[in-house]
């Protein structure tokens, strides 16, 4: 379940900061698990211990590579943070398609079409139609897909269990124990099954800590000092936005498009399960 899989992830984290502390720095490498949610919440975890943290993950095929027009990679996300002193920590959490799958699953929720150039559908043409969409598209054309090809290579590959090559050419050649499994068509490896990296930098084996959080202060200000571009009041740096999203829905609460909240009560009718007020 996701408690499990929350509780490896941090086992993860917790063993990789004791061995980042003692060598100066620790890449490791977490495989076949389920959906690992956003990787944000684990790097900024990291960076609030005084260390600078790097995850991606990888799964099966979701998106087209450049040039492609049906799933060959997936949108692997990547997420680096940051200490700094007085802001808070810089949190980049992004996926290397155009858009995350979660807006596409969002935009069915509320009924509304997706931009061209997010997605296409399942015969490999572009869609507005957030109910036709097939695979996602990669940010920077070939630089987001090169990016999530090398990731899965630096993840899935070294850890023993690849998952693009199995659904590009219809054979799983390594499973869990002995047992060889053979698909029989491409794209039958599970939908939830991802690995990934936590890499960790212990800060203050390279220079001063307190010295580098106050960089990273100055950094920070500087940006938002900078010009304003023509139809923008502020610049933001990462992480800036969801962390004013976090705090304005702690006080107010999660808005919930009608499509979801249909979702939640259909699932909770099915398990018995007890929703919160509001649904």
């Amino acid at each position: 379940g996701l408690g499990d899989v929350y509780k490896r992830q941090v086992y993860t984290i917790e063993l990789a900061l004791k061995k980042a502390k003692k060598v100066g720095i620790c890449w490791s490498l977490i495989r076949n698990l389920t959906h690992q949610g956003a990787l944000g919440f684990y790097s900024q975890m990291i960076a609030e211990r005084g260390m600078a943290g790097l995850l991606f993950v990888c799964n099966p095929p979701n998106m087209a590579p450049h040039g492609a027009k049906a799933a060959g990679v997936h949108n692997s996300p990547i997420a680096i943070s940051v200490p700094a002193k007085r802001h808070r920590p810089l949190n980049l959490d992004m996926a290397t398609s155009v858009v995350a799958g979660g807006k596409l699953w969002l935009a069915v929720d509320r009924g509304t079409p997706i931009p061209l150039g997010w997605a296409l559908d399942k015969d490999g043409n572009p869609t507005t139609d957030p109910k036709k969409y097939a695979t996602l598209l990669p940010v920077g054309g070939p630089k987001g897909s090169g990016l999530a090809m090398m990731f899965e290579c630096l993840s899935s590959v070294m850890a023993g269990h690849p998952l693009l090559e199995p659904s590009l050419t219809g054979r799983a050649k390594e499973t869990e124990g002995k047992t060889e499994v053979k698909w029989e068509k491409p794209g039958l490896i599970p939908r939830h099954n991802q690995n990934s990296v936590v890499a960790i930098i212990d800060i203050s084996n390279f220079t001063d800590l307190e010295s580098y959080k106050e960089h990273i202060d100055n950094l920070i200000d500087g940006i938002k000092a900078l010009p304003k571009a023509e139809g923008f009041t502020e610049i933001f740096v990462p992480g800036e936005p969801e962390e004013r999203a976090y705090l304005e829905r702690v006080k107010n609460g999660i808005p919930l498009p009608e499509g979801t909240i249909h979702n939640l009560r259909g699932i909770a009718g099915k398990f018995g399960l007890k929703l919160p007020p509001g649904l």
